[in-house]
């Protein structure tokens, strides 16, 4: 029986996907769950399971885009598994062919013995092809011109000192390095990544506003409680909790920023779910933490830690990266001072985190040394106005500058669950 396997819908809106990778070749055989092929949507990397046991027969390519339904193999599930006759016989054919190939090769040494006189004699390359005369090489040297690059116009094929002279060398780069390119096809997520990126610059009145983060508070609490915290609740004290719960907090003071523009009408939401921008073997993914608003320090902690983990070992599911109010991206990670982070469409804002660095700052009337986080909020200023941005910002920076009194209600064993 053939069985025709076809691509299952990966997620609601997804119409077609793109065959990145056949994990199985063709005639091989397959058991059934097995992961024959990845195929890449518009939102994630999947792996396809075999749906039967049986030899299989590819009917797509690499690189292939191919429809939510569409048949990409065949599966003969009627076939026997083989039980290592297929290697014996590829040993045999190999040796078949070794052995063919050597007495072509004594039938065609003998005849040769036999009558040499016939067989033309080959043409051979004389020595001094490419090669410049002493005073041409002197000339190519002071130019800076390999001598690759100059066709001779001698005897043999030699470079003369005039074919020396009249070469221009260039006037750039130095010839003699590297001149080589690479082409390869864009993922189907990298490609729809430059789509909505693209979109979201031109369809949108994108603004973006900046502010300072004194991350003394944020420091001293880590420093104190993460090693009590890691070994009570097996994941880190980082800083994505508290910019997360910094959102939070700032959302439900700024709901128009946990807001979305659909056609002439503008959709709120009484719910936070915090997209974090995950760098992935793939390209940029973006996870989603689902009604944060809900979850404590080490809730936090634990989802931005089991999604960070699905989506660098390519095991994010489309559903994992669909919907999302707000986002958070860290360049600082990277080593960013400081960017203007893109909206993620169809949402209206997005904060980007940087590095932090220990700069001079005024406090108390002195110059004191902290370390400073620049942070910057991108949004659609069609429904954000400025007083709006700027203030959820600057209630992102009280925050995380006053970390006990406006996150945690004065109890920091209560709220890390010490």
């Amino acid at each position: 029986m053939i069985l025709e396997m076809k691509v299952p819908s990966p997620g609601e809106s997804i119409t077609e996907v793109e065959i990145a990778e056949w994990l199985v070749e063709d005639g091989d055989y397959v058991e059934k769950d097995q992961a024959i092929a990845e195929v890449d949507s518009d939102k994630a990397t999947l792996e396809l399971p075999a749906e039967a046991s049986g030899i299989i027969t590819l009917k797509a390519e690499v690189g292939d885009a191919v429809d939510v339904g569409s048949v990409v193999c065949l599966i003969d599930t009627s076939a026997a598994k083989p039980e290592g006759a297929s290697k014996a016989a590829t040993s045999a054919s190999e040796g078949d062919e070794d052995s063919e190939g050597n007495a072509q090769n004594e039938s065609a040494s003998n005849k040769k013995d036999s009558g040499n006189t016939h067989q033309p004699a080959q043409a051979k390359e004389t020595y001094a092809s490419g090669v410049p005369s002493p005073a041409a090489k002197k000339i190519l040297d002071e130019k800076g011109v390999d001598k690759s690059a100059v066709a001779g116009s001698g005897r043999d094929g030699r470079i003369t000192k005039e074919d020396a002279i009249n070469v221009v060398p260039s006037m750039g780069t130095p010839t003699g390095g590297s001149r080589g390119e690479k082409r390869s096809k864009l993922s189907m997520l990298r490609r729809k990544v430059a789509e909505r990126l693209v979109s979201a610059k031109n369809e949108t009145a994108m603004l973006t506003t900046f502010n300072e983060v004194d991350m003394s508070a944020v420091f001293e609490l880590r420093n104190k409680y993460k090693e009590d915290f890691k070994s009570k609740h097996g994941v880190g004290l980082g800083f994505m909790s508290f910019f997360t719960k910094a959102v939070v907090r700032a959302l439900e003071m700024y709901p128009t920023v946990n807001s979305m523009i659909d056609g002439k009408e503008m959709i709120s939401y009484d719910f936070c779910d915090i997209s974090i921008a995950v760098s992935g073997p793939k390209g940029l993914m973006v996870p989603v933490i689902r009604n944060a608003e809900n979850l404590t320090f080490r809730g936090v902690e634990a989802e931005v830690k089991r999604l960070a983990i699905r989506a660098r070992e390519g095991e994010i599911t489309v559903d994992e990266m669909t919907g999302g109010t707000f986002t958070i991206t860290n360049g600082g990670v990277f080593g960013s001072m400081l960017s203007t982070p893109i909206i993620n469409p169809p949402q209206s804002a997005i904060l980007g985190m940087h590095n932090i660095v220990e700069r001079p700052i005024a406090r108390d009337g002195a110059i004191a040394i902290a370390p400073i986080m620049y942070v910057a909020v991108s949004y659609d200023h069609r429904i954000i106005d400025g007083k709006e941005s700027v203030g959820f910002l600057v209630a992102i920076k009280e925050a995380l500058e006053s970390p006990e009194e406006l996150l945690m209600d004065n109890d920091i064993k209560k709220a890390l669950e010490m």
